[in-house]
C-alpha cells in the first residue's frame, strides 16, 4: 500500500494568481493609524513597491504572474501532491488523504511563492534592500534566497526565541546573503524601549515587524516585505491550491475537506482559497478548516476588531481576528504560528462563516508529526503538524462514521531544521499552554478605539 504521487508538467504552473476578494463582499477598509480614515496607495508607498500596492487593493479575480517569476517557480513548481495511503492504512480509515508538499522548494517551505514575487517587483522599481521579520525562519530564509537571485540586500529581524531555537535556519539565511538580527534588538527605538521594560523579552512577530518597519521607513533605498497576513501575500500563495485542483483531477477525486495550519494565514489561504472560490461561485461544496496553536488562538479566542499589525503601532489598522498587538505568545516550536492576528482576508471569510477554526496544543501536534514521519517518511515542520493533526482527526471521524470522505491538507514545509523540537517532544519536555479567557481579555484591553 504505497503512497501515490501526482505530478504536473511545468506548463501547468499557474499563469495567474487567484484573488478571492473578487468572490466575497468587500472586506472592511484599512485605516490610517493617525487619521483613522481609509488609507490610499500613497500611504503605503514608503513601505511597498507600487505593483504590490496595486495587488493589495485589487478586486480582479485573476492577477497575471510575470514570466520572470514563473521562470524561477520552475525550479520546484509544480509541487507534488501525494495520496497518503500508508497513513490511511495505519489509521484504518476509509478516508482518502492527500497532501500538497510545499517542502520541496529551495527554502523548504511555501514561502518562496511570495518571496520571489515581492523581490521581483522591488527590483523592477529600483529598490536596493528589503527589510523584513521572521518567526521560525521560513520567511526570512525564503526572502534571503530571493534576494540572492535578484541582487538585493536582505535584513531580517528574527524573533528572539526562534533565533535561539533554530540556529541552522539562521545559518541558511546568512548563506544566501541575508543579515539576521535577534528581535527585540538595540538597533531600533522600539526594540530598545521593549528591552528597557523587559530585558529578557522572548520577542514576537509583532515586535519584529515594528523593528523592520521602523528601519525600512527611514531608508530611502529600502522597502519593507511581509511574508504573511497581507492581501498580496495571500494572492501569491494561491499557486498551491490551483495546482492541487489540477492534480486531484488526475486522481479523479475532489476534497470534502481542505485543511491548513494558520498563523498569519498565508499557507492556509494558498491551499484553501482556490477551493473556497469554487464554493463561493456555486461550483463545488467543501469544508475548510484552519488550524492554529492553542497558545496563540487568534481565530478561536481572539476578537474580530481593528488592530495594529505590530507592537509599536507603526502599521495601518486592519480588521482581523486578534489577540491584541502587545500579545506575546509562549515560545512554542511552531514559531511561524506565533502571531497575534490573522490575515484580514482569512478573518473576513471566517467571519462570513466559510472557515471552521480549530486550535491544538503542541504535544498532540508533534504526536501527529511523528506518525506522519513514520508512515509517509517526511519529517514535517512544527507548523505543518497542526494541519496533520486535524487531518488525522477527520480521518478517524470517517472511520467511526464509516464514511469515505476525501481530505486534503497543505504540508507547508519540512522539519529538517526542527529535529531538536522533535527530540524535546520525545523527551517529554514540551509544555502545553492554553490562555484563559481572562488572559485573552487582558490582552485585548488595549485595542484601539475605532468608531
Amino acid at each position: 500500500m504505497d503512497n501515490v504521487k501526482y505530478l504536473l508538467p511545468e506548463t501547468d504552473i499557474p499563469t495567474a494568481w487567484y484573488n478571492i476578494a473578487a468572490d466575497v463582499p468587500p472586506a472592511p477598509a484599512v485605516l490610517h493609524p493617525g487619521t483613522m480614515k481609509p488609507i490610499g496607495p500613497a500611504d503605503l508607498a514608503p513601505l511597498f513597491p507600487m505593483a504590490v500596492i496595486e495587488q493589495e487593493v485589487s478586486t480582479d479575480r485573476w492577477i497575471p504572474i510575470p514570466e520572470e517569476v514563473r521562470d524561477i517557480y520552475r525550479q520546484w513548481r509544480p509541487t507534488p501532491l501525494y495520496r497518503a495511503r500508508r497513513l490511511e492504512q495505519f489509521l484504518g480509515t476509509p478516508a482518502h488523504i492527500y497532501y500538497k508538499n510545499e517542502g520541496v522548494s529551495p527554502a523548504g517551505s511555501h514561502k518562496p511563492n511570495t518571496a520571489i514575487a515581492q523581490a521581483y517587483y522591488n527590483k523592477r522599481e529600483g529598490v536596493k534592500r528589503i527589510i523584513t521579520e521572521t518567526g521560525a525562519g521560513q520567511w526570512g530564509s525564503s526572502l534571503s534566497f530571493a534576494g540572492a537571485l535578484f541582487g538585493l540586500e536582505i535584513l531580517v529581524y528574527m524573533v528572539k526565541v526562534s533565533y535561539g531555537q533554530k540556529p541552522y535556519r539562521r545559518g541558511l539565511m546568512e548563506t544566501w546573503g541575508g543579515r539576521v538580527i535577534s528581535s527585540p534588538s538595540d538597533t531600533t527605538a522600539c526594540g530598545r524601549a521593549i528591552l528597557a521594560r523587559d530585558p529578557n523579552c522572548s520577542g514576537s512577530l509583532g515586535i519584529a515587524i515594528s523593528e523592520a518597519v521602523e528601519v525600512a521607513a527611514q531608508d530611502p533605498d529600502a522597502k519593507y516585505a511581509l511574508g504573511s497576513v497581507l492581501n498580496h501575500v495571500m494572492l501569491h500563495q494561491t499557486v498551491i491550491g490551483q495546482e492541487a485542483l489540477k492534480q486531484l483531477e488526475l486522481a479523479n477525486d475532489y476534497p470534502d475537506i481542505v485543511i491548513g495550519c494558520s498563523g498569519g494565514g498565508s499557507n492556509f489561504a494558498g491551499i484553501a482559497f482556490p477551493f473556497l472560490g469554487k464554493k463561493l461561485r456555486g461550483e463545488r461544496d467543501v469544508r475548510i478548516i484552519a488550524v492554529e496553536p492553542a497558545s496563540c488562538p487568534s481565530l478561536t479566542k481572539g476578537k474580530y476588531a481593528y488592530d495594529f499589525g505590530d507592537t509599536a503601532h507603526l502599521t495601518p489598522l486592519v480588521k482581523m481576528h486578534t489577540l491584541g498587538s502587545t500579545f506575546v505568545p509562549e515560545g512554542i516550536h511552531a514559531g511561524g504560528l506565533r502571531y497575534h492576528g490573522m490575515a484580514p482576508l482569512v478573518s473576513h471569510v471566517t467571519n462570513l462563516g466559510h472557515v471552521e477554526p480549530r486550535a491544538y496544543h503542541q504535544n498532540p501536534c508533534f504526536e501527529a508529526g511523528v506518525t506522519f514521519a513514520r508512515t509517509e517518511g517526511i519529517l514535517p515542520a512544527p507548523e505543518s503538524t497542526h494541519a496533520i493533526r486535524a487531518a488525522i482527526d477527520e480521518a478517524l471521524r470517517c472511520k467511526r462514521e464509516g464514511r469515505a470522505q476525501t481530505i486534503l491538507f497543505n504540508l507547508s514545509g519540512h522539519g529538517h531544521f526542527d529535529v531538536p523540537a522533535y527530540q524535546d517532544y520525545r523527551a517529554g519536555k514540551l509544555i502545553d499552554h492554553e490562555y484563559s479567557h481572562e488572559e485573552v481579555a487582558m490582552a485585548l484591553s488595549g485595542l484601539p478605539s475605532v468608531s
